[in-house]
């Protein structure tokens, strides 16, 4: 019922200290690689991104600009509008004083 001892064990080729350290020296290259890889990558992704941000703030401040411009502009015709309409008053106001003839009610006394 005893298994024999030498199955148990791998053979003194396969456990050897070079064969061990290949394999991990390998894995700790594609680690390498694949960090400076992510590196690049998340770099570019970066500039990419920083470039994307300074347009779309480049962007804004021309349109908080040009809604300064709109909003004084917008400004100024209300406050011509206000002097229009006093004037418009003004007018209506002292044709209000002369007397006012009513063509409907004189032809109803014919």
């Amino acid at each position: 019922m005893f298994i024999n001892a030498s199955a148990w064990y791998p053979d003194s080729s396969s456990c050897s200290p070079l064969r061990r350290w290949r394999p991990k020296r390998s894995k700790l290259r594609l680690l390498r690689l694949s960090r400076r890889r992510s590196r690049r990558v998340s770099v570019a992704v970066g500039t990419e991104m920083e470039l994307k941000n300074l347009k779309l703030y480049l962007e804004n401040q021309s349109i908080i600009e040009e809604n300064e411009k709109l909003r004084k502009k917008a400004i100024l015709l209300h406050q011509e509008n206000r002097e229009l309409m006093i004037e418009l008053k003004k007018k209506f106001s002292n044709l209000g004083d002369l007397p006012k003839s009513n063509p409907s009610s004189s032809q109803h006394r014919l």
